[in-house]
């Protein structure tokens, strides 16, 4: 077996450091846009992924953004946290209410939003999942999880995947596998394995294209040979190029952990509540984690909210601070992932995610058999990828001038691992705004590919 490594700090696509950036601000960015984002550099740390930005938002709803200039766009990347749009009334009017009565919940004070809040969540999640904790970020989140596996299994050690994100904080990025989060860091958390991804279309594990699972066979080998493993922590599906294990994957990994002793934690922070056509992406598998994170979207795109759901019996850290955030039980935070979910119940976001990405995937999959730079498409629910390759290899070049192509026509994503167009609209969009949003993405592939663009 070769594995192929590759440091690569272009992997998360737009790093704003690219002339195609600049050159794109060149033609779309005028004075009062161009005031802005001058402020804005000048007082901001820069930072690869945001500061300096590219242009500057005025309003946002439903599924669009408008920008300083009064130009409309189609929001299909949103850090994922818009599943139920921007601006959805009954989120902001339960935000509201909340403002009116309880703005602040001080630590040591429950509040009925809070306790609503892990019921529900609770309940949605299946047994034995039930026991529930806050944080006003999906990377903290992490952090408790990462904390309540020491506690739980006296391991330090803990085994995750390159490529993987889970968040920017030192611990997170210690687990994730991306380059431009680690490298020339420094020192991060001892103890923190990796292993390949399941990655079918750079596969070092001979699967031809198709997963054959044997990446989740390795996971097991190097539980038994580091022996002392407490967690294994793993994005359900990858969300920033959409990877989407094989149904047996999760089975493998599940008995796996069963037999070493390791608890099996899954991160769904930004494709948890419907992104996927399930309200939990491990649904899709038939198995159950140990421990599962959310985020992103459990605030409305309104406020910053994430939760950790463990096993019931993994109540065992009564004497530790897991969290001890100082919003970790947020009263408007929970009002509004309370209002949030009972959007998603209410307009049956989870039946209409899977019907639009099944009108995505067919839009796409007609794409690629007239769009010479599609090598592949993929996607589960609203979670949907357009991989591009130019001569066998991933077209990067192409990828970047797609993206500012859609941004000048009213449309934005992310680039995932350089050269997947990664597609996460709202969940509330119509089926003529998807088809709208292809047709964007047809023409500007076809500007690349013939050079006008």
């Amino acid at each position: 077996m070769v594995i192929a490594a590759q440091v690569d700090l272009a992997a998360e696509g737009d790093v704003n450091l690219s002339p195609r950036r600049r050159a794109f601000e060149t033609g779309h960015v005028h004075a009062a846009t161009r005031a802005l984002l001058d402020a804005d550099a000048d007082v901001f740390l820069h930072q690869s992924l945001s500061t300096p930005c590219f242009n500057a938002l005025a309003s946002c709803d439903g599924i669009w953004l408008t920008d300083v200039e009064g130009r409309r766009i189609m929001d299909f990347h949103g850090n994922n946290v818009h599943q139920v749009g921007y601006r959805h009334p009954h989120v902001v009017d339960a935000v509201k209410r909340q403002l009116e009565t309880l703005p602040f919940s001080p630590r040591r004070f429950t509040n009925r939003a809070a306790v609503e809040l892990a019921v529900k969540l609770a309940d949605l999640a299946p047994d034995p999942l039930g026991k529930v904790l806050f944080a006003p970020g999906g990377t903290l989140a992490i952090g408790m999880a990462l904390k309540l596996a020491r506690v739980a299994t006296g391991r330090h050690k803990t085994l995750s995947l390159w490529d993987s994100f889970h968040g920017a904080s030192l611990d997170a990025i210690s687990i994730g596998g991306e380059a431009i989060f680690r490298k020339g860091i420094g020192p991060l958390l001892p103890g923190t394995e990796h292993a390949p991804p399941c990655d079918p279309g750079a596969c070092g594990f001979g699967c031809g294209g198709t997963c054959n699972a044997r990446c989740a066979e390795y996971l097991e080998y190097v539980l038994g040979k580091e022996e002392d493993i407490g967690a294994v922590i793993i994005e359900t599906v990858r969300c920033t190029d959409v990877q989407i294990p094989p149904p047996e994957y999760y089975r493998i990994v599940r008995d796996a952990c069963d037999r070493h002793g390791a608890l099996m934690i899954l991160d769904e922070i930004p494709i948890c509540l419907g992104r996927t056509g399930r309200m939990f992406a491990f649904e899709h598998y038939g198995v159950v984690p140990d421990m599962v994170v959310l985020g992103k979207g459990l605030g409305g795109a309104v406020v910053p909210m994430a939760a950790l759901i463990a096993r019931r019996d993994l109540d065992v850290a009564a004497d530790r601070a897991l969290g001890h955030y100082t919003h970790e039980k947020s009263s408007i935070g929970c009002a509004a992932a309370l209002a949030t979910l009972e959007v998603i119940e209410r307009e049956d976001l989870l039946a209409k995610s899977r019907t639009l990405g099944a009108q995505a995937m067919a839009r796409m999959r007609a794409l690629k058999a007239k769009r010479p730079l599609i090598g592949d498409v993929r996607g589960i629910g609203l979670l949907l990828g357009i991989e591009l390759v130019r001569a066998g290899a991933p077209a990067r070049d192409e990828a970047e001038r797609v993206l500012y192509h859609c941004l000048a026509h009213g449309l934005s994503f992310k680039i995932g691992q350089g050269n997947v167009l990664t597609l996460s609209p709202p969940l509330v969009i119509a089926p003529a705004e998807l088809d709208a949003a292809f047709d964007i993405i047809d023409a500007a592939l076809a500007a690349v590919e013939t050079g006008t663009d």
